[in-house]
Formats: structure tokens, sequence, C-alpha cells
């Protein structure tokens, strides 16, 4: 029974950690969109590597 706890857990868990995924990956579209507009080879490089990152992760989770 215990067991079975945890594992809801877990996955409630990854349920909302995906979520913040989703909104933080949102924000940083934004950001690169933003990052475009100006011209801003800094901030643009930045949000792809931050996209890049978030990728990765919602692609461990099988959230993609």
């Amino acid at each position: 029974m215990k067991q079975m706890i945890q594992i809801i857990r877990k996955a409630d868990v990854e349920k909302e950690y995906i979520h913040v995924l989703k909104l933080e990956l949102d924000y940083e579209l934004a950001s690169l969109f933003d990052a475009m507009q100006q011209d801003d080879n800094r901030e643009i490089d930045k949000s792809k590597k931050r996209l890049q990152e978030i990728h990765v992760e919602l692609e461990a989770l099988h959230a993609l």
C-alpha cells in the first residue's frame, strides 16, 4: 500500500513539474521573441539554450 501511495505522489509531482516546465517554455519563447525584435544576440543565445534545456527535461518526462 505504501508503495502505491509513493507511486501516486511521484506521478502528481511529475505532473506539476511538467506544468511548470510548460509555463517556463511559454515565458522563454516570449523572451526569445523580444530578444529577436531587439536584435539582442546575447539574449537570443541565452533563450535558445534554456529552451533546449526545457526540451530535454520534457522529453525525459515523456511530456512531448
